[in-house]
């Protein structure tokens, strides 16, 4: 488990990290999502040991990680734009990795390079912006280490490559406990892969949890009341995050299991009513506004 505790850094002075505290735990994917500037890629550099944090604590799998050989061989980092050597090409870089992370995995790696149909002789200052994510995320993936950081990992690459992509961590994790830890901007491009989202805002947690408890504990409601009466029988006794009213029709987000607001309701006499599953987005929107935020202005645009 990666545990970051009350960790800030500042550039001159800029506050990039304030106070962030959030566990990683293994063999789970964890996302990190947050707006250009909001301090993602400096928490992800802390974790990878490229940067110290100015106060607090990191350690991997109890280790602490600045300028210690033996917790970086359980970390790979993938930065938003890869670094690959002047005039290399994929074979070239495979040696490299070869002699820094004593686990990597040739033969995999090249069986992944002929499935994406990256050429290991071609030079990769002529890759395009996607094959070299490709090829970044393949080198990551065979060097054995416990930990995959990824910053923006999905940025450049087609559907069909993410989806990939996505297929080959589900793998790993399987049979390695392979730790992906994604930092992204774009909360949709984690919704399908991640069992932990943890949202940064201006250089702060705003909010981290289980994707399956948050899941699982807000509802959405659509309904019609049949009077004033169960009207008001039905807005009692639940906790009401956001409520929508177009003409008859509410609808409500409400927090709680399924069967608990569904047997709620089914006390009330209704014309109509469903429960509906959220999505991630909507599940972020309804969180963040009880904490006073507009999620739609810090992540989707």
């Amino acid at each position: 488990m990666i545990e970051i505790k009350n960790i800030s850094k500042s550039f001159a002075d800029i506050l990039a990290v304030d106070r962030v505290s959030v566990d990683m735990k293994e063999n789970t994917v964890f996302g990190l999502i947050g707006t250009n500037g909001a301090g993602k890629s400096t928490v992800l550099r802390m974790v990878a040991g490229v940067l110290k944090a100015d106060e607090g604590s990191i350690t991997v799998d109890g280790i602490p990680v600045f300028d210690n050989v033996e917790a970086k061989k359980k970390i790979f980092f993938i930065a938003d734009e890869p670094y690959f050597f002047a005039n290399a090409n994929a074979a070239e870089m495979e040696k490299y990795f070869s002699t820094v992370y004593e686990e990597f995995r040739k033969e995999d790696f090249y069986r992944y390079l002929d499935s994406f149909g990256l050429d290991k002789k071609r030079k990769i200052n002529t890759f395009s912006k996607g094959m070299k994510k490709q090829l970044a995320l393949l080198c990551g993936i065979c060097s054995g280490t416990r930990y995959l950081l990824c910053d923006e990992t999905f940025d450049g690459l087609d559907p069909v490559m993410r989806q990939g992509i996505k297929s080959i961590f589900a793998k790993e994790m399987g049979s390695r406990g392979l730790t992906p830890i994604i930092a992204s901007h774009n909360l949709r491009e984690l919704e399908d892969i991640c069992d932990h989202v943890g949202l940064l805002h201006k250089g702060g947690v705003l909010l981290s949890r289980e994707l399956e408890d948050m899941k699982c504990n807000i509802q959405k409601v659509q309904c019609v009341f049949s009077t004033q009466e169960d009207k008001q029988k039905g807005m009692e006794g639940i906790e009401i995050i956001k409520k929508e009213e177009r003409g008859s029709l509410y609808t409500l987000t409400v927090r709680g299991t399924r069967e608990e607001i569904v047997g709620h309701f089914a006390t009330v006499d209704t014309v109509f009513f469903e429960a509906l599953p959220l999505s991630l987005e909507e599940i972020f929107i309804s969180e963040t506004e009880v904490a006073g935020y507009d999620i739609k202005k810090l992540i989707l645009g």
